[in-house]
């Protein structure tokens, strides 16, 4: 499944929201020797708003939060350095261009007149100027599943394994929708009893209703209130929950819908490549939002006092590609978009979607090794099941591997999520794992960010994991542009500082036990959290070799 829904919908303990602006935390120091993981972590303070607004900023050893060392890296590496621009290719569901924080950071086509209805550059899309949206104007999708489901019995192993996973998620989904109805009337209960929209967990208290049913909506918001922390909003997080179920069961499970039928071309077939329009955030904004949060965590602007700052900023340019609807993308769609973003520059590719069913594989699989041939690095999120997509029922497409072992390309990395919290439950419970197809971690939960019409929020999934990985990436292209995309993989994966040697993978089957921990060599290739401090040290060391 796409990751434009990363966690399971009702996990509200993992959602923390907040407002405010955060400014630039410089860290000085002379040193410059490798970050090692302290044998104990000691939290030195709560959280303060600002520092969680940027966490993957920060530094394990400094500030006792496993962030990326971002801040670390730029004052003390590369102070007074002059690094080119690089280009970053998000492949996603759309990029509001015009956010605040993102003005100046969009790639621009100099070879397309703008609005002249030409394709001046001939390269088959007419007046495409940051980009291209492959999906037109097409937002609800199938998934995948639902797509192989739909076209019938073949009698292949895929159509059964397809059939069975529909099933079962279809099962799931109605539960939600149960739980989505009950949690909004337990919600506009208390709106009735406030008599106010906006309410937080003191407001509560002052309800002294007997009335049962008033009884029940305190207990269950209060119990909501105190899992997901005091600045959660029942109203917008209630709402948006509400319409994912409902989206999930209208369009997403629906055999009916056909989600296609506006985009006008034919998705089984690969010649057939021209097609969509140059509008990057599609037709509703509001809709970009997943690509909006993605762009922001690599480039947003550093240190001007709005929403939170890009890994990579000021040193990027971000070419957006519109192809991951919400549903499932079109394999079809991500091979185009790759070989658009490799066409038009881009150094890396951020890839943060997904699905576990991808009928013309082969197609992506060519545009890798186009990418490939270009010197182009794919940075690719790991998934949100909570699975070990060593697994061959897990399998987490796009991959690298045709066998899901050997590798046919060194030029894609996959990247799972952590939280904040350096110990054994450090991996975010949703995040993937597996060691074999998951390389190394990155932050993932609670990421703030850039979405559309000049607003931030806090997400969490793979999906802010990879670009926050790929923003490193974009860092060591930039300031080391001799580096291949290999090396700059081999950077990111062997200069990490390492997990606690024992973690916890996965989603506990059972919430009433303690999750048990395993070895940290189950987790990935590496056992490792990307930083971006060692990651130009080491960066540095092989640009001279």
């Amino acid at each position: 499944m796409s990751h434009i829904k990363p966690l399971k919908l009702s996990a509200f303990a993992l959602l923390v929201l907040a407002g405010c602006s955060a400014s630039l935390q410089a860290q000085k120091s002379v040193q410059k020797q490798p970050i090692v993981a302290p044998l104990a972590v000691v939290k030195k303070a709560p959280v303060s708003e600002n520092e969680l607004k940027r966490w993957s900023h920060l530094d394990l050893v400094k500030d006792s939060i496993p962030g990326m060392s971002v801040d670390r890296a730029l004052t003390e590496l590369l102070q007074g350095k002059k690094g080119q621009k690089v280009i970053v290719g998000i492949v996603d569901s759309g990029v509001d261009i015009e956010h605040e924080d993102l003005k100046g950071m969009i790639w621009t086509n100099t070879k397309e007149i703008p609005g002249n209805g030409i394709d001046d550059d001939k390269n088959g899309f007419i007046d495409d100027v940051n980009g291209w949206n492959f999906l037109g104007n097409a937002v609800h999708e199938n998934l995948e599943m639902t797509r192989v489901v739909k076209k019938g019995d073949d009698g292949s192993a895929e159509y059964k394994a397809a059939l069975a996973q529909y099933t079962e998620k279809y099962q799931e989904a109605l539960k939600d929708k149960e739980l989505a109805d009950r949690l909004m009337a337990f919600h506009n209960t208390i709106k009735k009893s406030l008599n106010k929209t906006d309410y937080k967990l003191e407001d509560l208290s002052t309800i002294t209703s007997a009335d049962p049913n008033v009884l029940e909506s305190k207990r269950a918001m209060t119990m909501i209130f105190t899992n997901a922390g005091p600045t959660f909003n029942p109203e917008s997080e209630l709402t948006e929950y509400s319409e994912q179920v409902y989206d999930q069961l209208n369009y997403n499970l629906n055999k009916e819908f056909d989600g296609r039928k506006i985009v006008g071309d034919n998705p089984e077939d690969i010649k057939d490549n021209h097609y969509g329009n140059n509008i990057v955030f599609g037709p509703d904004k509001e809709k970009a939002l997943h690509g909006t949060h993605v762009a922001g965590i690599i480039a947003q602007i550093r240190g001007n006092n709005l929403g939170g700052d890009g890994v990579a900023s000021p040193n990027v340019e971000i070419l957006t590609v519109r192809a991951v609807p919400d549903g499932d993308e079109y394999d079809k769609d991500i091979a185009l978009a790759i070989r658009y973003a490799v066409d038009n520059g881009a150094k890396v590719i951020n890839g943060s979607f997904g699905k576990s069913f991808s009928p013309h594989k082969q197609w992506v699989y060519d545009a890798i090794k186009y990418a490939a041939k270009k010197d182009v690095l794919i940075v690719h999120a790991a998934g949100n099941d909570g699975y070990n997509i060593d697994e061959t029922k897990n399998i987490n497409y796009p991959n690298d591997s045709e066998d899901n072992v050997k590798e046919f390309a060194d030029n894609v990395i996959t990247i799972g999520a952590i939280n904040k919290e350096y110990g054994e439950t450090v991996i975010a419970p949703f995040s993937n794992f597996g060691k074999i197809n998951v390389d190394v971690f990155a932050p993932g939960e609670e990421i703030y960010a850039t979405v559309p019409n000049n607003k931030y929020k806090y997400l969490q999934g793979t999906s802010m994991a990879s670009p926050n990985a790929a923003g490193v990436a974009a860092l060591i292209r930039s300031y080391y542009p001799k580096l291949k995309a290999a090396q700059v993989k081999k950077i990111l994966m062997d200069s990490g500082v390492a997990l606690p040697a024992k973690v916890v993978l996965g989603k506990s089957e059972n919430p009433n036990e303690k999750p048990v921990a395993v070895s940290a060599a189950e987790s990935s290739k590496t056992a490792k959290m990307v930083n971006a401090y060692n990651a130009l040290l080491m960066a540095e060391k092989m640009s001279k070799k």
